[in-house]
């Protein structure tokens, strides 16, 4: 069963539509109970980095999150889910993230680059993983953000995309994946991204 983290903030039912889509059994959760139930991890969300992080604090559900990974349970962080997954930004002010993977949180800065960034753009593969398993370098996603992840640590950066800034699209080590477009937004080839993941072992 994939938990479907639900902590105030996020697009819950498009990502959940695409989970069940793709096959999977998925449960909305928001407690620490249901999380610690779950054979897998889906962290959504869109808006700004401190609501995040403060919807998660106050729902308990930080220190549960880290101990999952630290069992290898396999979790997937979207959008500003992969954010959260770092360990601090600079949105409005400063904030901590989960820690699970190095570097921070940063605003587009591109002269002549419209901030959000967003509409389709393409994946550039810089390593192969199972995530993206018949997906090939080149495929466009969608994307909706005005931040991107600055990471410390180039050996777990799966995918990048240009938008005056090269960002990782894409990150993961071991269990944990962290992707900055939307796959539910991204056609065929988000919905097999979302395959990739539900599928692992």
């Amino acid at each position: 069963m994939i938990a479907l983290i639900d902590y105030g903030i996020g697009n819950l039912h498009s990502v959940l539509n695409a989970l069940i889509a793709v096959g999977a059994q998925v449960s909305i959760g928001g407690s620490p109970q249901a999380i610690l139930s779950a054979d897998k991890l889906v962290l959504p969300g869109v808006g700004a980095f401190g609501d995040g992080i403060r919807g998660l604090q106050e729902r308990g559900l930080v220190e549960v999150i880290r101990a999952m990974v630290e069992r290898r349970v396999p979790l997937l962080g979207i959008c500003l889910g992969m954010q959260l997954l770092f360990e601090g930004s600079d949105e409005r002010g400063q904030h901590s993230g989960l820690g699970l993977l190095p570097g921070r949180v940063r605003r587009f800065q591109a002269p002549g680059f419209k901030v959000p960034h967003t509409g389709w753009n393409q994946l550039v593969l810089e390593r192969g993983d199972r995530l993206l398993a018949e997906v090939p370098t080149g495929s466009f996603v969608y994307f909706n953000h005005s931040y991107y992840c600055d990471t410390h640590s180039p050996t777990e950066v799966i995918a990048t995309t240009d938008y005056g800034t090269c960002f990782p699209s894409i990150v993961g080590r071991d269990v944990l994946y962290g992707v900055q477009f939307h796959p539910e937004k991204s056609q065929a080839v988000g919905m097999r991204i979302l395959r990739n993941f539900v599928e692992s072992g």
